[in-house]
């Protein structure tokens, strides 16, 4: 009998480690950055660190490189339950909550980033609800910058672009607003066959932050930069709250703490990145276009065209109110 006792105190030992390791939740994250890059560097960090502080109990596993597809891609997955989160920017962003586009109406912030940021963080935990309704927990916004239009053919003025053939990530309305809005002509594809289509023809131009134009090897296939940006873009770290409910408060809390300091780092090396990477444009050749002051007046007839485009479609008049409060103190 004391026998038979001993091997049941084992036996419930064993289960009881075997449920508290089984009790460690694993994480699915896809990116489409590829290992080595500053940005994959920061999520490995991160990733470290959360597993670090939660002793083991939250592990990031993170797909790196766009080997789980492109945004979309993932998004299916997480969806299906296959992956669990991502790092996502506008594209995706509005396939979740259209609101958060509201960020990226084209001609709002030209050159100064600094009132992007500025709108941006008065504008996080509205955003941040939205995320929550739709299922999402966001765990924090990172710039990505500037956005530019490129092209493989000279343009000496906004008209000028009239009729280019241009990319158009496949399902972002708001790109797809202002290529309809500046009379360009659509060519929808996914990320990874911009490059191949600047080579053959089938386009003319695409738009990307300085960092994307270089990491993408757009730059051996274009010719020029229009020197304005077109919007300002951002990204988010998203998670599934199916399985965000999993983790016990105290991992949802140093899980928010550790991603909110990388994203917040990744940001600033991407800023820096971003200036280091126009002077390697400009040192490989690549000309810069200005536009004239006439130029710019018409992007503001441009922006409101858009905005009509979008509002109650894909921006709510509600978040577009919002926005608004804070863009006319700018």
């Amino acid at each position: 009998m004391k026998k038979f006792a001993l091997v049941l105190f084992f036996i419930s030992l064993n289960v009881l480690v075997g449920t508290d390791s089984a009790m460690a939740v694993r994480i699915k994250l896809g990116i489409l950055a590829p290992e080595g890059t500053s940005w994959a560097n920061n999520v490995k960090a991160m990733a470290s660190e959360v597993k670090k502080e939660t002793g083991g109990k939250v592990k990031f596993k993170v797909y790196y490189g766009g080997v789980q597809g492109d945004e979309p891609d993932v998004l299916r997955k997480i969806r299906i339950g296959q992956m669990h989160g991502g790092m996502f920017t506008g594209r995706t962003l509005g396939e979740i909550s259209g609101d958060v586009r509201v960020m990226e109406i084209p001609f709002s912030f030209h050159h100064k980033r600094e009132n992007a940021i500025k709108i941006l963080n008065k504008m996080t935990p509205y955003f941040n609800t939205q995320f929550e309704k739709k299922g999402f927990k966001n765990l924090g916004f990172f710039e990505i910058g500037n956005v530019y239009i490129v092209t493989t053919k000279e343009v000496k003025n906004l008209k000028a672009l009239k009729g280019l053939k241009i990319w158009n990530w496949e399902g972002d309305k708001v790109a797809q607003s202002m290529v309809e809005s500046m009379k360009l002509v659509s060519v929808p594809l996914a990320l990874p066959d911009v490059l191949s289509s600047l080579s053959t023809g089938i386009i003319d131009a695409a738009y990307s932050s300085p960092l994307g134009i270089i990491a993408l090897q757009w730059q051996t296939k274009v010719k020029y930069v229009i020197d304005y940006p077109v919007t300002f873009s951002i990204g988010a770290f998203l998670i599934d709250m199916k399985q965000w409910k999993k983790l016990k408060p105290a991992y949802q809390k140093i899980i928010t703490k550790v991603s909110n300091k990388y994203m917040e780092k990744a940001s600033v090396d991407i800023v820096k990145e971003n200036n280091e990477a126009m002077v390697s444009l400009k040192k490989l050749g690549i000309k810069f276009i200005e536009f004239s002051d006439e130029d710019k007046k018409d992007q503001t007839t441009i922006r409101a065209d858009v905005v009509k485009r979008l509002r109650d479609k894909v921006i709510s008049k509600k978040t577009f109110t919002k926005f608004n409060s804070h863009y006319k103190k700018l």
